[in-house]
């Protein structure tokens, strides 16, 4: 018997890409560090198996609602600055464990890359035959994170891109042995890590912070794209700016009006993105997400995105794919 291999890959040009980072389930985005935005993605398939690479050269912060049933594990493999998940700190070959139905939110504060696999809870006792500790459900009912040994990590991280780049080169049928072969090879490099990890850090963002800005972050969903002052935020949960301050730099390293206006801004691209010329303004679309100084509107959105608004305007995504592991390679190896 045999099994079809599908390796799909492409280039990012904007923080909106990235809403698919792992296959089969949908992230929410938002771009936090400033500078245009250049990203790839690659969704590697064996049968129901999947693995996903992705990587980007600005922060961004990311959030997964928790309607997704699969089990997703994932790994850090570089960070040129901070990654939080959670509240675990996270290090280039550290594992994640993201349950299935749990909301999720991750903090990249600059250049990035990660691997994930998405699996059935149903599918663990046959993924990880041979290990007791992991083959048990049990093992994977709650969110969980796992530091890396430094060699085991390292080698991990390097040997994850180099099996995707080796299967894109075949996209081919596999045959049953050939496609267990390649699964072992893949959740081998991810388990490693499980089985070998280190005791974890206790200097990530407190939980009292994480919980405050993910309830301000469920407001701000609730309200749609009407533009909140930080004032409303203070009396809407009875908290200090100083407090508000202090939670949100502790967990993005940015301050809640930072985060508020990125956000905002973060709006606008998307809006300008979708949108024709002839259809809009920039200034149109600016006032409704509660920018009326245009000129200092252009000088945020310009710092944030690389580029100015009238430049997104109109832009929609239609380069060809090229092919994002070897551009994962080309990086790392750099």
């Amino acid at each position: 018997m045999s099994r079809l291999l599908s390796v799909n890959s492409c280039n990012l040009d904007g923080f909106e890409g990235l809403h698919r980072a792992i296959q089969g389930t949908h992230v929410d985005v938002m771009q936090l560090g400033r500078g245009k935005f250049r990203g790839s993605l690659t969704h590697l398939g064996i049968g129901d198996f999947s693995l996903s690479i992705g990587s980007f050269s600005v922060g961004v912060r990311t959030q997964r609602a928790p309607s997704d049933d699969k089990l997703v594990i994932g790994m850090l493999l570089s960070a040129k600055d901070r990654v939080t998940h959670w509240s675990f700190d996270m290090r280039p070959g550290d594992v994640l464990v993201m349950p299935p139905n749990t909301e999720h939110d991750g903090s990249f504060h600059g250049a990035s890359a990660y691997a994930a696999i998405r699996l059935d809870l149903a599918d663990v006792a046959s993924v990880f035959r041979g290990e007791p500790r992991l083959s048990d459900l049990a093992s994977w009912r709650d969110k969980n994170h796992f530091r890396s040994d430094s060699v085991i990590g390292l080698a991990a991280t390097r040997r994850l891109p180099l099996i995707a780049s080796c299967l894109w080169e075949q996209q081919a049928t596999l045959s049953d042995a050939a496609a267990d072969f390649w699964k072992r090879s893949i959740v081998d490099a991810l388990t490693g890590t499980i089985l070998h990890s280190l005791p974890p850090d206790t200097g990530g963002p407190l939980p009292s912070a994480m919980r405050l800005v993910r309830e301000v972050e469920n407001y701000l969903n609730s309200v749609g794209a009407r533009p909140v002052h930080i004032s409303e935020i203070c009396a809407v949960f009875n908290v200090s700016r100083r407090s508000l301050h202090r939670a949100f730099y502790d967990v993005l390293g940015l301050g809640p009006v930072t985060f508020l206006r990125h956000k905002r801004l973060c709006a606008v691209h998307s809006a300008l993105r979708e949108s024709a010329p002839a259809e809009v303004t920039v200034a149109e679309v600016a006032m409704q997400h509660g920018f009326i100084e245009l000129g200092r509107f252009s000088r945020y959105y310009r710092l944030l995105f690389g580029e100015y608004p009238s430049e997104t305007l109109g832009i929609h995504n239609t380069a060809a794919a090229p092919d994002v592991v070897a551009a994962l390679q080309e990086r790392r190896l750099g």
